[in-house]
């Protein structure tokens, strides 16, 4: 059965490179050339002359790095390309710093993106459920942001636009982006100091740790806006008729 379906697959690719122009297969069989033998014979630096060349910009190069990184991903940009490259490029501690420093300003400039366009929760407030949500982030914003920073796989602009939305304050939100990045910023700052050498596991079991925190974090504010926000049947919409007294 699997035979059958790759045959079909084949097939189906090569009736489709046979619609093809000649000319558009030929230029792209020419960019894949060269793609291939750039590869084979142009020297690529290797991950310490990268970093050598870095300190040789001077002093201006972090700034110019911690710029670009604040004003890139505020939109929705991979930020785990700029992660790797501070770590690969400045070293753990000074990487840790730039990238921790630059999401945090990112984040803030993207709530304030998204309130200055008007895009807010409030406007659906004559929806219950919307209005009970916004106010919960009102009051404890702040933990369920911190919890999801701590998790690798929530998006991070997607979390920033959904925050911004929300009636969770800049201020607990500032301070929980920051802390909630710290740990998983550390890892992958270091994965990007291993490739010049320096290996730390120990850094990565750290990040998987924090990452259960987070959900553990997220799963507490779930079972407790479940609990605090239990409906308690009206007796007068239950259904039931009215009873007169006899």
């Amino acid at each position: 059965m699997f035979t059958m379906g790759f045959r079909q697959i084949g097939r189906t690719g090569v009736a489709t490179l046979r619609r093809l122009p000649r000319r558009q297969l030929l230029w792209t069989g020419a960019a894949l050339l060269i793609v291939i033998a750039a590869v084979r014979f142009v020297p690529l630096p290797t991950a310490l002359q990268m970093r050598d060349w870095a300190r040789d910009l001077g002093p201006w190069f972090p700034l110019a790095f911690l710029g670009a990184h604040t004003i890139v991903t505020v939109l929705p940009f991979p930020r785990t390309a700029f992660t790797l490259a501070a770590g690969l490029l400045f070293g753990t501690q000074l990487g840790v710093l730039l990238a921790v420093v630059a999401s945090t300003a990112s984040a803030v400039l993207a709530l304030w993106a998204v309130r200055a366009l008007g895009w807010k929760l409030s406007a659906l407030h004559h929806r219950p459920a919307v209005k009970s949500v916004d106010d919960q982030l009102l009051r404890r914003g702040w933990i369920a942001v911190m919890s999801m920073r701590l998790i690798p796989a929530v998006p991070f602009s997607v979390l920033n636009y959904a925050a911004g939305a929300s009636a969770v304050r800049a201020l607990p939100y500032t301070l929980a982006t920051f802390v909630g990045l710290l740990p998983g910023t550390l890892a992958v700052v270091v994965l990007g100091d291993a490739l010049t050498g320096h290996i730390s596991p120990t850094l990565f079991a750290v990040s998987l740790a924090t990452s259960a925190i987070g959900v553990l974090g997220i799963l507490y504010e779930i079972r407790r806006y479940k609990r605090t926000h239990t409906e308690i049947p009206d007796p007068e919409s239950s259904g039931e008729p009215e009873r007169v007294g006899r």
